[in-house]
């Protein structure tokens, strides 16, 4: 892998929380970023100046190649996916629209933004790394998980799935599957001292993440450290 290569990330789903985080860890680790959302507006406040930012849409095909860009620019070496959305809600009370929403969101964005980096660095002969963004939930039983549960839980088979097929090719594909990290998407469940309390009883060493945690070990899998 040349420098070129290894040092280009895309990293979608940028101005949520845990994008942020991702974008401003490669940033320190030397990548250059290319961030992802599908509002304008909402990236350039998400992230430093500086930042190069894309608006696409990469829960569709056309979205995700345009991420990844065409032969005329540089390949990406590095790819990560946080865009998703968390839905809370049981099977009774979810509509087809949200259940639909709630796949394309971490799905779909996962599936296409795959297929088109494997396409470039087949086609560039390069090699590279990605890390999908699934959760907890698609491995345990949470209540009102449902439909992100199965979502995420696609993903996993997806990332296992490729890492199986191009991992001799020098493409590697990894998953972080964090719990519950302090961001805007999850502030509605974390008001008062008494709900931040109880969601932190959950987790055995006592309280919840925070989204840098989780940037760091992505920014290890995505690095020659984590190569083998």
């Amino acid at each position: 892998m040349t420098d070129q290569h290894k040092r280009l990330a895309v990293v979608a789903g940028a101005a949520g929380g845990l994008g942020r985080a991702v974008v401003d860890r490669l940033g320190e680790a030397g990548f250059e970023v290319l961030a992802v959302g599908r509002d304008g507006a909402r990236l350039e406040n998400a992230v430093a100046n500086g930042t190069r930012i894309l608006e696409a849409d990469v829960s569709t095909e056309e979205g995700a190649r345009q991420a990844l860009g065409g032969d005329d620019d540089p390949v990406p070496g590095a790819l990560v996916n946080c865009a998703g959305q968390v839905l809370v809600r049981g099977l009774h009370a979810t509509s087809e629209a949200a259940y639909r929403a709630c796949l394309s969101a971490n799905l779909d964005t996962s599936f296409f933004l795959l297929k088109a980096f494997v396409a470039r660095l087949r086609k560039a002969q390069a090699r590279g790394a990605a890390v999908m963004v699934s959760t907890v939930a698609a491995r345990i039983g949470i209540q009102n998980h449902e439909a992100v549960s199965a979502a995420k839980a696609a993903v996993d088979g997806l990332v296992r799935s490729a890492a199986a097929t191009y991992s001799a090719q020098g493409l590697r594909v990894n998953a972080v599957a964090p719990g519950l990290m302090e961001t805007p998407a999850v502030a509605g469940f974390l008001r008062g001292d008494a709900a931040r309390q109880a969601m932190a009883r959950q987790y055995p060493v006592g309280r919840f993440g925070n989204p840098a945690e989780v940037a760091g070990l992505i920014a290890w899998l995505l690095s020659d450290q984590a190569g083998w």
